[in-house]
């Protein structure tokens, strides 16, 4: 068996992840190991460098689109697959864990730290529909729509059949600022109102529009944004 000349670097940053995690291990260093899962024969150490070059910093990276990543000198399609697979992996885990148990979400805090996970990752402005039975138990959490980095659109009609379907009393509604600014836009603010108005018709109530950035959000009803009255939405 042929023993590369980077197999004993490889084993020493297994080894030193498995004894101390990654707290003190550099941008270069992380990129390195996750590297070596998806690039058996190579100097993962000048790729990385390449794509911080590029990108700037980890969580860029990561961020970063496939097509985007492909450009890049000696990232081919498996490699820029598995970084891709991270963010999304990391998603995943972290929604499943929040699902866990069946606790009513009684306040806006509540369905905001359930909702954050599902963010986690997205470049792309999101939006999902939080649906919750009588007792305020979440029933699903269906993405609704996604589009650029500036703007997604909600579309209505699919609001209004995501709770129907799901048998909902009360929804959430909820998108990111991949900009990082969690102020709501004036068509924030219409398209809340316009959600109501359709959930209010198929009797749904729309308890609150939720506006996610950096890993925090803003109520738009306690911000005074949103007046469930004036949609005549009742509670």
């Amino acid at each position: 068996m042929t023993t590369s000349i980077h197999d004993g670097h490889r084993e020493r940053l297994r080894q030193r992840f498995r004894a101390e995690g990654l707290d003190h291990f550099s941008d270069i260093q992380v990129l390195e190991l996750l590297l070596f899962y998806c690039i058996p024969r190579q100097d993962t150490n000048v790729l990385a460098h390449r794509l911080l070059e590029r990108f700037g910093s980890l969580s860029q990276v990561l961020d970063t689109g496939y097509e985007e990543l492909r450009q890049v000198p000696g990232i081919g399609a498996s490699a820029a697959t598995f970084l891709k697979l991270i963010p999304a992996a990391g998603r995943y885990y972290a929604v499943d864990r929040s699902q866990r148990g069946d606790r009513p979400l009684l306040t806006t805090e509540d369905c905001g730290r359930y909702l954050l996970e599902r963010f986690h990752g997205h470049s792309n402005e999101t939006v999902y529909l939080l649906c919750l039975d009588a007792k305020c138990k979440p029933l699903c959490c269906p993405k609704i729509g996604e589009g650029g980095v500036n703007s997604a659109g909600v579309p209505i009609r699919r609001v209004v059949e995501a709770a129907l379907g799901a048998n909902a009393t009360t929804v959430v509604l909820a998108h990111n600022h991949p900009s990082g600014l969690a102020l709501p836009s004036h068509e924030d603010i219409t398209t809340t109102r316009r959600v109501a108005a359709a959930l209010n018709a198929v009797e749904v109530c729309l308890a609150d529009h939720l506006v996610v950035a950096d890993g925090d959000f803003v109520s738009l009803l306690q911000s005074g944004y949103y007046r469930p009255e004036e949609c005549k939405i009742c509670y």
